[in-house]
């Protein structure tokens, strides 16, 4: 996925196959508000910002690093609902169930992570709004939503693959909307 045109990825995503599909998505979601984090902190230098220097490079190190792994969640995902597929071919007996049972554990792994990332990504939002250039700060609001999207999707193939979910997934979310909400209100003023 890392090396398609957006175009491609998006005829797989369309296609009647196993994956990419919802984790491998969500995980994309948080990709792009690593990015769009990024962009705002890239924005945020400069002698305006020159106090808050130190924090605004900090947040910038983290999120180019959770780009990345976010992409590399994307195409985790991917393989391991492959897996999970593959397991429902083999023929029914206890091996069969067995390798279900195995391919479906590993099938929540990307998007409980991805969920990880995600509350990551919110907290780096929630650092950023504040000191952030001003003329790109609807772009921490779209940060947030795509981390929200990120984690309410992980949250489903979470949930559909049985693992047991740790992370507050809601609160996550209302925090997402705050920050939306606090810059919404700014860019109202």
């Amino acid at each position: 996925m890392r090396d398609q045109l957006v175009e491609e990825f998006l005829e797989r995503l369309s296609a009647r196959v196993s994956a990419p599909g919802g984790g491998a998505t969500a995980a994309l979601h948080a990709a792009q508000s690593a990015a769009l984090l990024g962009m705002v902190a890239r924005y945020s230098d400069g002698p305006k910002h020159a106090g808050d220097a130190a924090a605004i490079s900090a947040v910038l190190s983290e999120v180019d690093a959770l780009r990345v792994d976010a992409l590399q969640l994307a195409e985790d995902d991917a393989a391991a609902f492959t897996a999970v597929t593959d397991a429902y071919k083999l023929p029914k007996g206890p091996e069969r169930s067995a390798a279900i049972a195995e391919a479906l554990a590993g099938a929540a792994v990307p998007p409980l992570r991805t969920i990880a990332v995600a509350e990551r990504l919110v907290d780096l939002a929630e650092v950023l709004l504040p000191l952030g250039n001003r003329n790109v700060i609807t772009d921490v609001a779209a940060a947030a939503d795509a981390a929200r999207a990120a984690a309410t999707t992980a949250r489903v193939n979470v949930e559909v693959n049985g693992a047991v979910l740790e992370s507050d997934v809601d609160a996550l979310a209302l925090r997402a909307d705050r920050i939306t909400a606090r810059v919404r209100e700014e860019i109202a003023k």
